[in-house]
């Protein structure tokens, strides 16, 4: 049996302002962008991954949520608590160099991790932690 990661979700509050990140800045492609029941979704994938879609989705996608709860998960968002995802690149410098001068806010500056990873860390335009790394030559 086989088992791949086919799609992954990340919470945004502004699909145009993730897309100047994930889109313009990290270069991955717009596969679709969907809009219904006033809410929209918009998915990204690398070239080099033709098969995982990330999907670039409300704070709360449920058209059922209560206001309440609508509100809560702005504001998790809006302090970064939800989690984003992790990305391998061939260098973590020449990564880091590229999406800095993008513009995009520094969190962590590439470094040797304990784990046995370098990486990096930026914040996209939502406030997610994105991550960059690369196995460490042992």
């Amino acid at each position: 049996m086989e088992i791949n990661l086919s799609q992954c979700f990340i919470a945004v509050d502004d699909h145009d302002k993730a897309l100047g990140f994930y889109r313009d800045a990290l270069g991955l492609e717009v596969l679709k962008d969907v809009g219904f029941g006033g809410m929209r979704w918009v998915t990204v994938g690398s070239p080099a991954q033709p098969g995982v879609e990330i999907v670039l989705e409300p704070p709360l996608a449920d058209p059922n949520a209560s206001a309440a709860d609508r509100e809560a998960m702005a504001e998790l968002l809006a302090k970064g608590l939800l989690r984003g995802v992790i990305f391998s690149t061939d260098d973590v410098d020449a990564t880091f160099d590229h999406i800095r001068a993008s513009g995009a806010e520094v969190l962590q500056e590439p470094v040797d991790q304990p784990y046995g990873v370098r990486d990096c860390a930026f914040r996209d335009p939502a406030g997610n932690m994105i991550r960059f790394s690369r196995p460490r030559a042992q």
